[in-house]
């Protein structure tokens, strides 16, 4: 009797452990998730500040530039629920702008051209990344989440069930040449 009783302390202590490790586990992804996206907000600030200020810089035709600030500024003020579409929107603007080579060979002749066509190459490359590296912390703690044990014993708290960020990325490709 007393056997059987130790044997199912033992179980259980194993059990509490184990489901102990799972929730320590959950939290530390949702962590990752949390300093994830504030990188990906960096990098969709960065992104959209250089692109705002390159196109009040003068160096654009005034179409190019009206067409990028204003999907630059957009995307900076956007709310939450239309972020994604926002920064979707900046990233097509980009594409347009940059779509003929010409356009950065000016940006590149104007006095700090070389160093803003950089800074932009550079922050529309680095957002692609940080996007990937967030949706993969979300994609994880999904996979974790899905887990009966993680519902039934309710593992993951209150903590809101995680969203990746979905949204077009494709930097234009005279900034990618220019950023290898």
């Amino acid at each position: 009797m007393t056997a059987t009783l130790i044997w199912i302390l033992v179980a259980l202590v194993a059990i509490g452990l184990y489901l102990s490790w799972t929730a320590g586990r959950l939290d530390r992804l949702h962590a990752r998730i949390d300093a994830a996206r504030a990188a990906l907000d960096a990098q969709l600030l960065r992104r959209a500040s250089v692109a705002q200020e390159l196109a009040t810089s003068g160096v654009l035709d005034p179409a190019a530039s009206i067409v990028l600030y204003e999907a630059a500024h957009a995307a900076r003020q956007a709310e939450e629920e239309q972020r994604e579409v926002a920064e979707s929107e900046l990233s097509q603007a980009l594409r347009a702008v940059f779509a003929d080579p010409g356009q950065l060979d000016e940006i590149r002749a104007a006095p700090g051209g070389e160093a803003a066509a950089r800074e932009l190459a550079e922050a529309v490359r680095r957002v692609p990344m940080a996007r990937r590296f967030h949706n993969d912390a979300v994609r994880a703690a999904r996979a974790l989440r899905r887990h009966r044990k993680v519902r039934w014993f309710r593992l993951a708290g209150h903590a809101p069930f995680p969203l990746a960020f979905e949204m077009d990325d494709e930097p234009p490709t005279a900034l990618l040449e220019r950023a290898a």
